[in-house]
């Protein structure tokens, strides 16, 4: 059988992983002084709350050491490594660095999902039926390759301060969107590399009336997974949940945390609407 494994992008723990049949590398965050892998050392909300004591956080990707460690642990095996998207993060090129290091290398395999949180958890999960089943490497990446293409995600920042951190606002529009209570809503480039602006809108109502939008325009219903993923605000992903059922009832719906690693780039009380092909 072919061993599944990714890292915590998944939105699962080391023990949840394994658990579902698949093995993770954890991402970690540094705040206060201190650095965790995430999920297992420290939760969403556990995070979430030292981030409003004031505290500004880092992330990164697990360390080469650690990847090198879990694929050593499959000696003869073939493994399939289906990483978060590149450029998001170096996880994808850490995955690859380690899997040169290993001997017996090219029983390794290594995807680049180009996605990350809900959707890159489905296709963990799916590859993972896929594999006990007895499906092959090719035949799984083959899979894989389908949902990639139809994944794509949104999020409305509820602090512009950490786009901008991360280069993905310009001081000044960060400045002005803060003083006119605007609300960006940033997408993934097509290729899955950066994120960038999909639209501006006044309060977070109207960003999610403006994601429903294009949800609709691309046919999203029966047969799709959304995925809405939250930093401390389970408030605004039910709100959120509520108008894309309203809008669109036959797609299965899913609400779930956001990593500590990705908050650190989103910031607290963001949300992730995101969507792919079931």
């Amino acid at each position: 059988m072919v061993r599944i494994i990714s890292d915590t992008s998944t939105l699962y723990s080391t023990t949840q992983a394994a658990e579902a049949g698949f093995a993770v590398s954890p991402l970690s965050v540094t705040i206060a002084g201190k650095t965790y892998r995430e999920f297992d050392e420290i939760s969403s909300e556990e995070f979430v709350a030292i981030i409003r004591q004031g505290h500004m956080p880092t992330s990164s990707q697990p360390a080469i050491g650690a990847v090198t460690e879990l694929y050593e642990s499959y000696p003869g095996e073939e493994v399939m490594n289906i990483c978060m998207a590149d450029g998001l993060s170096g996880t994808y090129n850490s995955a690859v660095s380690a899997a040169r290091m290993c001997e017996n290398s090219n029983r390794l395999t290594v995807i680049n999902s180009r996605t990350l949180c809900g959707p890159h958890r489905y296709m963990v999960e799916k590859a993972v039926e896929l594999a006990k089943g007895g499906a092959s490497v090719k035949e799984i990446h083959a899979w894989l390759e389908k949902k990639i293409d139809s994944a794509k995600s949104f999020l409305v920042p509820a602090d512009f301060d950490y786009l901008r951190r991360g280069g993905r606002l310009s001081p000044l529009v960060s400045y002005v969107g803060k003083a006119a209570n605007l609300t960006p809503i940033m997408t993934q480039t097509e290729d899955g590399c950066r994120l960038t602006i999909a639209g501006i809108r006044r309060g977070f109502p109207h960003a999610v009336k403006f994601i429903a939008e294009q949800l609709k325009k691309h046919g999203i219903g029966e047969g799709w997974r959304v995925y809405i993923s939250h930093a401390g605000t389970l408030a605004n992903a039910e709100l959120a949940l509520k108008k894309l059922k309203a809008e669109m009832p036959g797609a299965i719906y899913e609400i779930l945390p956001l990593s500590p690693a990705f908050i650190t780039q989103g910031g607290p009380e963001c949300v992730a609407i995101q969507y792919v092909e079931a």
